[in-house]
């Protein structure tokens, strides 16, 4: 027995290191100044280095090895989403304004909503409408990252959701600072930052259309930005009750009257503690810089991870509804938004 737990135990490690290096090779192909230039982060890059990884060498990998491979997915995942909190302190958030806060919640829940309620006219089913719905309502990659926890949805889902926000949220990058230059937005600086932060899909992407209008713009951009970070959190608390933890205890509720537990993320706990710890306490730069380094090679570990879950074949059998839904939410917050900050500011 102690043979086959060291076995075991030395296969799952070779699953993770796997994924280290994979990581690490992201890592690195993030940092290439083109690459920089697009503004894709770590995390995106090594969803597509899994994903390569998946339709090539993995059939060369021992299937033992996958052990290694989910506890990436799943137990490194959470602890990079409560590391993300250290992005954020309550201070930036009133820095902004309550009118900003507001369009931020507006846009997070009607996102949300119009998603889901699309989803079903589409005949969608319900895991990857909403996956794709909340990578496009709060923060990209890392949304999705953290509703995948709570969902346990099947990771091509995971990886069709990152895929809608790259695309979409890698045209408006480029979309937003050259409609702004050209006149087309009838909006004033800080109308034109709250637009941004509350509209674009990845941090990365707020940055760079910001940087692309504007040091003043990026600044309050970013800031609003953090504010639909925060809003992570509830969210993966509503969807902790709307979801069962597994199909096992859905199924055991035909046949017992006991009430089935919810899937509480406890994690989001964690990720609104660390949020509040540095707003209290003042860590050195270099201390917070080190701390956000880690967090993202760990939240890029998990989308690598998940990514070497994911075929060509299972993008085949999504088809290309994801792709229209995260359209028709694009849509929603090209227009919407602008109005929102139109009218609101």
């Amino acid at each position: 027995m102690m043979t086959t737990l060291l076995v075991r135990y030395r296969s799952a490690l070779y699953g993770f290191l796997l994924i280290v290096v994979l990581s690490s090779l992201s890592y690195a192909i993030a940092g290439l100044p083109w690459i920089r230039h697009l503004s894709l982060s770590p995390m995106i890059v090594g969803i597509v280095v899994g994903m390569i990884y998946a339709n090539t060498l993995k059939f060369k990998v021992p299937a033992s090895w996958r052990e290694g491979i989910v506890f990436c997915s799943k137990k490194v995942l959470r602890v990079g989403i409560v590391f993300y909190g250290f992005r954020l302190t309550f201070q930036n958030v009133m820095a902004v304004g309550w009118n900003a806060m507001l369009i931020d919640v507006i846009v997070v829940i009607g996102t949300l909503l119009i998603g889901v309620g699309i989803g079903r006219l589409l005949k969608m089913d319900r895991e990857t409408a909403l996956m794709t719905s909340i990578g496009s309502s709060i923060c990209g990659a890392a949304a999705v990252l953290g509703a995948e926890s709570v969902v346990k949805c099947a990771p091509y889902k995971t990886a069709i959701a990152v895929s809608t926000v790259v695309l979409f949220g890698t045209l408006s990058m480029f979309l937003y600072p050259l409609c702004y230059r050209m006149g087309l937005y009838d909006l004033e600086p800080m109308q034109m930052a709250v637009y941004s932060g509350a509209t674009l899909h990845e941090v990365a992407h707020v940055v760079g259309a910001g940087e692309a209008m504007g040091a003043s713009i990026a600044e309050s951009a970013v800031i609003v930005k953090m504010i639909r970070v925060m809003m992570l959190a509830p969210v993966l608390l509503v969807l902790g009750f709307l979801f069962k933890q597994d199909v096992s205890q859905a199924e055991q509720t035909k046949t017992s009257t006991t009430r089935p537990k919810v899937a509480i993320p406890w994690f989001a706990f964690g990720f609104l503690g660390i949020i509040i710890f540095n707003s209290l306490v003042t860590l050195p730069s270099n201390a917070i810089a080190g701390i956000n380094t880690l967090d993202t090679l760990m939240l890029t570990m998990a989308m690598t991870a998940l990514g070497s879950e994911t075929s060509v074949e299972q993008f085949k059998k999504a088809g290309g509804y994801p792709f229209l839904l995260a359209g028709l939410l694009y849509v929603w917050l090209l227009f919407g938004g602008y109005f929102l900050a139109l009218y609101l500011l």
